[in-house]
């Protein structure tokens, strides 16, 4: 981030109307000479209300061309000044540029005494009535740039500070929303758990090869769970065999109350998507859909491209939508995915859940790619 120091800054920027053009060396050029037109009409205007009798005409020329003489000089030595010494700002530094300031405006006065005064430069910087002459206009000239200066820096110091506040607002912001966000990852509902290694120790002693094998499919899962939980970005082929990791355990544990599909297209298998979305449609599907009905069902999990992303639906043909006692545990519940999935993606994600005409439900999840 840039220091009040180091920042381009030029005086007609303390307009806003003027801060709307990007800094750069033509830019700087462009708004000396406006800088320098405008102090030169200033000039010609408390010189008319002071009582010169000058022509108007003659006096706004040897205003104008004062100005624009002594504004590019110093225009040249600030760019020379911060070319010598950048990114310092200390009081040694102030006072050289309040001294060259001066300088700038003495020789430019003599310059513009010999355009219109018919007298050499090197006279007039030598002749002292002259140099007393020019010497209270330089050093009003010289405080007047030195204040405009300092004042557009110290707005650049303010603007600097509130953006460096703006950013650590919204890194706290980010960082709890990631925090949060983990958290919800890392959710695996505790009476699935309890289910599972419960089966597994009901089976040791009679089915030993089941338990076994439900034993590593849970190992199964779990590692490819915690995987995604960890992981910031994953694909949506991980996720659907995250899925058919879960799938396949229950389907061991359930036996031929279960049974499931999987139909992805494999041009958006490498789509990627957030971690731990498509789960927990597919933990309601059984635990609201196929778990409470006697026979069991089927289970489906679609995913293809729309015009809006991917679209992922997963399908069951179980007891439909119909309110349910609460269940212990909780896990990761559509509630937590609905705001999840505001946290990552605004409106431009949605969660669908559509009561089928044969029964069961769809639950349609459309994310952004």
């Amino acid at each position: 981030m840039p220091t009040p120091a180091t920042t381009s800054m030029h005086p007609l920027e303390s307009f806003a109307p003027f801060r709307r053009w990007r800094p750069s060396s033509l830019r700087n050029l462009v708004y000396t000479f406006v800088w320098n037109g405008i102090i030169g009409v200033a000039l010609t205007c408390v010189a008319l209300l002071f009582g010169t009798r000058a022509p108007v005409a003659t006096l706004l020329t040897e205003m104008l061309f004062a100005s624009n003489v002594i504004g590019f000089l110093i225009h040249g030595m600030v760019h020379l000044l911060r070319r010598i010494a950048p990114g310092r700002n200390s009081a040694a530094m102030r006072v050289a540029r309040l001294l060259l300031t001066a300088c700038c405006a003495l020789l430019g006065l003599a310059v513009t005494d010999t355009v219109f005064g018919g007298r050499s430069t090197f006279d007039a910087l030598l002749h002292t009535g002259l140099m007393a002459r020019y010497l209270p206009g330089a050093v009003v000239v010289a405080l007047l740039m030195v204040g405009v200066l300092t004042a557009g820096e110290r707005r650049v110091a303010r603007e600097i500070e509130a953006a460096r506040q703006q950013e650590q607002i919204a890194e706290a912001a980010r960082l709890l929303a990631e925090a949060k966000l983990r958290t919800l990852q890392a959710q695996i509902e505790p009476h699935f758990l309890y289910n599972t290694l419960a089966n597994v120790v009901s089976l040791i002693g009679s089915d030993p090869i089941r338990a076994r094998h439900m034993l590593e499919r849970l190992i199964d899962f779990l590692r490819a769970s915690l995987s995604a939980s960890r992981a910031e970005h994953a694909t949506l082929g991980a996720e659907i065999d995250l899925a058919r990791a879960y799938l396949d355990l229950l389907t061991v544990r359930m036996g031929a109350r279960l049974r499931y599909r999987i139909d992805v297209d494999d041009a958006c298998r490498a789509a990627p998507i957030a971690p731990m979305l498509i789960q927990p449609l597919v933990e309601n599907a059984v635990m609201h859909g196929i778990e409470p009905k006697v026979d069991g069902g089927t289970i489906v999990v679609r995913a293809r491209r729309v015009d809006a992303g991917v679209c992922v639906e997963v399908l069951d043909d179980g007891v439909g939508l119909v309110p349910a006692a609460p269940r212990p545990g909780g896990g990761v519940g559509l509630s937590n995915l609905r705001e999840r999935l505001r946290s990552l993606h605004g409106n431009n994600a949605q969660l669908q859940l559509l009561e089928n005409q044969d029964g069961g439900v769809t639950s349609r999840l459309i994310l952004p790619v």
